[in-house]
């Protein structure tokens, strides 16, 4: 695919004058040829002479070429054959818009062999070549309507394979007509492409010449009879006609409040703030002056509002009560009236707190050992870190779509790159350009080392060029300005050096010299980075691109070299091109395809010390939190470090229990698994740790061991086993998210958690049966078999019960009485309420996405080359539109429906992306498609006569100037190929469309056909993976491919948009066009789950929040405090989605799975809280009262303190994502959490909570302490 300089062919084309110039009509001012240059470019004789009439061949030949010039012409059939050799090149690049094509060629045989030449040709200037007087400048007359007719016929005309204007391969990308023959007259220096001679074009001739300009008539494109497509020509009728292209950006609703802009939702919930509070006060007014107005009619406890029956066990026996008793002088006592569920829970843990209590050996052993026999499936345990693997659903959309493109076309190419950057003087200043003569030689110079590249794998050297995708078989298409020196150091003098580059910048597409060396154009944007518009020359970033063939992965083998090459290739990198480019002052980020699989697997044990200090820092706290008071004289007994010691060895057992039974069944676990989980589960199980201790320790010390368990089991139990249960089904929630690394993290933690609550009611009350009788043993802690003598466990006997510590009396006596005032109560609820409205409005706001760069390791290189990619980059990834099962046999539209040359339909897939294209910033395709089926219809049209041709014999004949037909340069006509006919005729073709089997021998010629100067429209390269040609003879192509380029993607939002742009295109036209297509990038597949990431989120979340509330309705039975639960957990995670946009956390499936976790973690903060409030007696404000002092205290130690010592941690990670989406998220779940379940719930409790379950049982007798009940 050589471009066109068809400037440099002009001269080529002029026709002899003579010294006595005439210009008059009939007469030549050029004939015959007189020399030719040293660079081989022919020279016209510069002798007027008179037309000549030309035999009746040549007449033909001319018509069928130059259909304006009749009777007698001024050139010979030498002339001619040039010029139809030269003119050949360009008509490819334009027989997709006749008009342009009709026009070009008028100029050029005007030029050439218009009988009156001499009317607006003058030659001014003649030089000596062999004594032979030749032409070395000439006045071309030509009036700037034809100039002007011309340039706007050809101007829009696209060159498929290139995705580009023609004229920037035949007119220098002209963006006028002056311009355009400006760069055709110029003429050029010794072996350099351009005009042998210089010609000026001038609009008028001076009248005392008798010159008169040239002014044929031009034809335009909008012509709908010459049948210009829509992409080459959107002036037309046809075109304009049609409805422009619809933006995929919906505006957001917005409202102008003076000359502030407030968007809809913030304006609806402010207004509906000012209600809500409004209506509250008034509400609380009310009923604050009813209160004073009435008498006060307090009772001791309040009246059961639910129907249901006492608990059979409070109504019989006195041995189960549950948490507080109080006795009184009336011979009356407390009863709870429970739940049924609540009830046999009560019931099943008195009992079975005993029996603990009485077997812990056997309870202990037992439960272990079911969780080390789960530890065993271990030995299967394998990490996956294939990011396909990790982030992509297998049912996915775009995981198919994938999958098909790979077996039917081909894969995807893997991408390997450099990008070598300026450093600007200071922050503020522009970097200076890259494009200097070092840098360009350091660029040889690392070049150099990665072609000595050598991978071992399997005892064989890998290098660059045996896995590096060559797409005309020969030399790597390596995306580097060192393609303009053919990759070859020595040519750098040779070419010209630095001023070639300059040069090839603006004729890349034009010049042979700025050939790439695997044969086509390289276009400075994909080389290049930092620059503006087309100003190549500010470039402040050479940008180095190694496309390496991919391989499907049932081809293992070529994928495993590509790996071994991209290895050597990151070490080369570090070792040595990293302090080659600072010893420049210059920058160096690098890539490799396997670059991000590397560094996650390097993130694995990254973190590994702060996890370890995390987990320290848990454990120091819960061993401090499970003992008493600290004394001098007994700390060494009352301290509870190997209780402590011994709930973490089990919660890691959960843990190894949850990823043994997975494992054994073939799930594969993730990094995130692997250090995540454990931290997790020690944060939930540490809660139900400290809960049990603390509830022992609150029963009376005059009742025995097993009484204190079983009462404190009573207590606490149902209130633990509805928190675990929540927070097993929020979790198990998760494993609805498609995404598997989510999916399967959702999974391992719902196990773990369920195996920690399990344990912890099983293996841990028997260690704290046994740590109790240690303690009261006098043994040391750490130590039991050591014995001392010590007065603390006299300290408090006398008393029946342990004193109050600081922290509940502060919750007894500072912080409920503060919450039970009235202004403080508005001032929690208007507060709560207008941080929750905020949150939602705020909310709308979080971008969907993750950023790769978070996912990395701080100190990953890829971080640097991420940031680099952003700035530097001026092209966006490939886009391809894929279509499946195209008919192109002759009774079917399929072809006109998908083409975009003359003859297609405006409405067919290639127009419409052209005008995509030209509203980029919504659509996000950068450009007009290249098509392989445009390309391959003017590759057989007889009009492109050096393209298809064959032999006498019917077999393939390739262009004149490629082997057989030409085997040494300059080339020369005749050979073997001099009979070469064109395929077809104009007759055999059907409105310039093959015939069904036409179509079928002639496309493998296209495809294997190499593009040349003579014929770029060749398919070989461009388009070899763009056609599956297996079983196509049928007249069916299962698939094609027409690839386009998206336009520069810098933020994530930017890849989601352009995905769900692109979908809805390809939606729209497949349902046009009544075929099937679709779009296909690479990123499309790691980009799919944030298409309905919203949708996905907010199911699952309700869900979750569903779940919980199914849970407290089944076990409470009590659906007003279920639905106060309800309330607090949709506000926590409201709020929580309210901090994410505030500290700009995006949402993706981790920030998911974290606030479907959220639901479970947020429950340990209500559900305490709420069931002690519910068994309590009194008012409502001395209810809120007793479980703040009951609860409060344990909450706040119990969860609040040991989460956020673990999650404080976490900050000085190395890896971002855990700093943000386990540090921030997990602390703000913390904190909000904390605030609302013992500010906000006590106040909405006391305001609105349900009745108390407590009720006056009249007193049988005096029953002996249910511990001491056999």
């Amino acid at each position: 695919m050589l471009p066109l300089v068809l400037a440099e062919r002009s001269g080529a084309r002029l026709l002899l004058a003579s010294n006595e110039q005439r210009h008059s009509e009939g007469y030549c001012a050029m004939y015959d040829i007189c020399g030719q240059r040293t660079d081989g470019k022919v020279l016209n004789c510069p002798y007027g002479s008179p037309a000549v009439k030309p035999d009746e061949l040549l007449s033909s030949k001319i018509q069928s070429l130059c259909p304006t010039i009749t009777g007698n012409v001024c050139c010979t059939e030498e002339q001619f054959d040039t010029l139809r050799s030269q003119v050949q090149q360009a008509i490819p690049f334009l027989v997709g818009c006749p008009a342009c094509l009709r026009n070009f060629l008028n100029l050029f045989c005007e030029l050439s062999c218009s009988p009156n030449q001499s009317l607006f040709i003058n030659v001014t200037s003649i030089s000596k070549v062999k004594n032979n007087s030749t032409v070395n400048g000439i006045e071309f007359y030509i009036t700037d309507a034809f100039g002007e007719g011309m340039y706007e016929s050809c101007k829009e005309v696209k060159f498929g394979t290139m995705n580009t204007r023609a004229l920037e391969f035949i007119g220098a990308g002209a963006q006028n007509f002056k311009e355009w023959f400006a760069f055709i007259g110029k003429q050029a220096a010794p072996n350099l492409p351009g005009s042998p001679y210089a010609i000026t074009f001038l609009p008028s001739a001076p009248e005392s010449s008798g010159m008169k300009p040239m002014n044929v008539s031009t034809y335009s494109c909008t012509d709908v009879s010459l049948g210009c497509s829509c992409g080459d020509c959107p002036s037309s009728p046809v075109c304009s006609a049609m409805a422009p292209p619809t933006s995929s950006k919906g505006g957001s609703c917005s409202v102008h409040i003076g000359s502030r802009k407030a968007k809809c939702v913030d304006l609806a919930l402010t207004v509906l703030y000012v209600v809500l509070v409004s209506m509250f006060l008034g509400w609380g007014l009310f009923h604050r002056r009813r209160e004073r107005n009435q008498p006060s009619r307090m009772k001791p406890f309040s009246n059961v509002a639910d129907h249901g029956e006492l608990d059979s066990v409070s109504r019989h026996k006195a041995e189960s009560l549950p948490m507080q008793r109080l006795d009184d002088a009336n011979q009356t006592r407390t009863g709870v009236q429970l739940s049924v569920v609540q009830g046999y829970l009560s019931a099943f843990y008195g009992k079975y707190g005993t029996w603990v209590a009485r077997n812990p050996i056997l309870v202990l052993c037992l439960s272990v050992g079911i969780v080390l026999l789960l530890c065993v499936g271990l030995i299967r345990f394998k990490v996956e870190t294939r990011p396909e693997k990790l982030w992509v659903g297998p049912g996915s959309r775009a995981a198919e779509e994938k999958q098909f493109f790979d077996n039917h076309l081909a894969p995807f190419y893997r991408i390997e790159q450099l990008i070598l950057a300026t450093i600007p003087g200071s922050t503020h200043d522009k970097p200076p350009s890259i494009v200097t003569e070092d840098n360009i030689k350091l660029l040889f110079d690392i070049q150099k080392k990665v072609d000595e590249i050598r991978a071992n794998y399997s005892g064989s050297m890998i290098s660059l060029n045996d896995i590096c995708m060559k797409p005309l078989g020969q030399d790597c298409a390596t995306q580097s300005v060192l393609q303009y020196f053919k990759m070859t150091p020595k040519n750098y003098d040779d070419y010209g050096g630095l001023e070639h580059v300059m040069y090839c910048f603006q004729h890349y597409t034009s010049a042979d010299s700025c050939m790439s060396a695997f044969k086509a154009p390289l276009d400075p944007s994909t080389a290049l980075g930092g620059f503006s518009g087309n100003n190549y020359t500010e470039a402040s970033a050479f940008i180095v691109t190694y496309p390496v063939n991919n391989a499907i992965a049932s081809e293992g083998n070529e994928t495993g070299k590509a790996v071994a090459w991209e290895k050597a290739f990151i070490q080369l990198v570090k070792d040595q091109l990293l302090p080659m480019a600072q010893s420049k002052n210059l920058t160096l980020s690098f890539s490799s395809e396997s670059s991000i699989e590397e560094e996650l697997k390097r993130e694995s044990t990254a973190d590994v010390i702060t996890i370890l200090i995390s987990y320290l820092v848990m454990f120091a706290y819960i061993s401090l939190t499970l003992g008493d008071t600290p004394r001098l004289s007994s700390f060494y007994i009352t301290s509870r470090v190997l209780l402590g010691l011994s709930g973490v060895v089990l919660v890691l057992l959960s843990v190894l229990g949850s990823v043994g039974f997975f494992s054994a069944i073939g799930v594969k676990s993730t990094l995130i698994i692997v250090e995540v989980i454990p931290f997790l589960v020690l944060a939930v199980g540490v809660d139900n740790m400290c809960i049990l201790v603390h509830a022992v320790k609150r029963q009376p010390m005059d009742l025995p061991l097993e009484g204190r368990i079983s009462n404190a089991l009573v207590e606490v139990g149902p209130s633990i086993t509805l928190a675990s249960l929540s927070e097993v089904l929020a979790f198990a929630v998760g494993t609805f998210i498609p995404m598997p690394a989510c999916r399967v993290f959702s999974m391992f933690a719902a196990l773990a958690v369920l195996l920690d609550f399990l344990l912890q009611v099983t293996a841990f009350v028997s260690l704290i049966v046994f740590d109790f009788l240690r303690a009261e043993d006098k043994r040391v802690d750490c130590f039991p078999c050591l014995k001392v003598s010590s007065s603390y466990a006299d300290s408090d006997k006398g008393t029946g019960e342990r004193r109050h510590g600081l922290l509940t009396r502060y919750m007894r006596e500072i912080h409920a009485p503060i919450l039970s005032l009235w202004v403080v109560k508005m001032i929690v609820i208007s507060a709560f309420v207008a941080f929750a409205l905020a949150s939602i409005a705020l909310s709308t706001r979080i971008q969907p996405g993750l950023e790769q760069k978070i996912v990395l390791p701080r100190d990953s290189y890829l971080q640097g080359y991420f940031n680099n990619v952003a700035e530097y980059l001026r092209i966006g990834p490939p886009l391809y539109f894929v279509v499946k099962n195209y008919n192109y046999s002759s009774e079917s539209r399929q072809t006109n429906q998908l083409c975009s040359i003359s003859q297609c339909d405006s409405d067919s897939l290639l127009n419409e992306i052209a005008r995509a294209s030209l509203t980029a910033e919504s659509s996000y395709i950068a450009k007009p498609a290249a098509s392989w089926l445009d390309d391959f219809l003017v590759w057989l049209s007889p009009e492109a006569f050096g393209c298809c041709r064959k032999f006498i014999n019917g077999s393939y004949c390739p262009p004149d100037d490629q082997p057989p037909c030409c085997t040494s340069a300059p080339c020369s006509f005749g050979g073997v190929c001099k009979d070469c006919t064109t395929c077809f005729l104009r007759s055999d073709l059907h409105n310039d469309r093959p015939s069904t089997a036409q179509f079928t021998e002639k496309l493998p010629w296209f495809l294997n056909a190499l593009p040349s100067a003579d014929c770029s429209k060749g398919g070989h390269g461009a388009y070899t993976s763009s056609v599956e040609l297996k079983d196509y003879e049928r007249g069916v192509i299962q698939a094609s491919s027409f690839r386009t380029y998206h336009t520069p993607l810098n933020k994530q939002t930017d890849y989601v948009n352009s995905m769900r742009a692109a979908r809805e295109f390809s939606s729209r036209v497949s349902n046009s066009l009544k075929m099937e297509i679709f779009p296909y990038s690479v990123f499309y597949m790691f980009f799919e789950q944030y298409l309905d990431i919203w949708k996905t989120a907010l199911i699952n979340l309700a869900i979750a929040i569903g779940a919980v509330f199914v849970v407290c309705l089944v076990i409470t039975c009590s659906f007003w405090s279920s639905a106060i639960i309800l309330l607090v957990l949709a506000m926590i995670v409201v709020d929580l989605m309210g901090v994410m946009a505030i500290l700009r956390i995006q949402l993706n499936a981790v920030s998911v799975v974290n606030l479907v976790m959220s639901v479970g973690i947020a429950v340990e903060f209500c559900v305490h809280i709420t069931h002690a409030f519910m068994v309590s007696g009194g008012s409502k404000d001395e209810r809120v009262k007793e479980a703040l002092s009951t609860m409060g205290a344990s909450v706040f130690s119990g969860i609040t303190l040991t989460k956020l010592v673990g999650v404080l941690v976490l900050c000085f990670s190395r890896t971002e994502v855990f700093v943000v989406y386990y540090f921030q998220m997990y602390l703000a779940l913390v904190l909000l959490g904390f605030v609302h379940g013992l500010v906000f719930l006590p106040v909405v409790l006391g305001l609105f909570g349900p009745p108390s379950r407590c009720v006056q049982v009249e007193k049988q007798e005096e029953r002996p302490s249910v511990s001491s009940q056999p």
